[in-house]
């Protein structure tokens, strides 16, 4: 499982449960509790996600006003939108762009 994968699984596994800690996080994916904790920091950047490093009853909440749609691009599919678009000029690659910025977990312009 790539980095990418496993925080999109994080956050799949957030919106189910809401709360979870790191410690248990890491045990599920088979990491470190410090990669779970910069998977955390880094998704934090892109959804509500509230993290606390507390001892004992720290981890991620997720608000319960957010809903993930599933309308998300796996990572592979997310790779072949970018391969396609090196081909693209003009309003199609704005599309292509408006595509990938809407559904991409983490997307930038390129």
């Amino acid at each position: 499982m790539t980095p990418s994968e496993r925080r999109s699984e994080i956050l799949r596994l957030l919106c189910k449960r809401r709360h979870e800690t790191a410690i248990n996080l890491a045990t599920e994916f088979g990491v470190s509790e410090r990669t779970i904790r910069n998977d955390l920091v880094i998704l934090s950047c892109y959804y509500p996600i509230q993290v606390t490093w507390e001892r004992y009853g720290g981890g991620a909440h997720l608000p319960e006003w957010f809903h993930l749609e599933n309308r998300m691009l796996s990572p592979k599919q997310e790779i072949l939108l970018q391969k396609l678009k090196t081909a693209l000029d003009g309003e199609e690659l704005q599309v292509m762009n408006s595509i990938l910025a809407q559904f991409a977990l983490y997307w930038e312009y390129r």
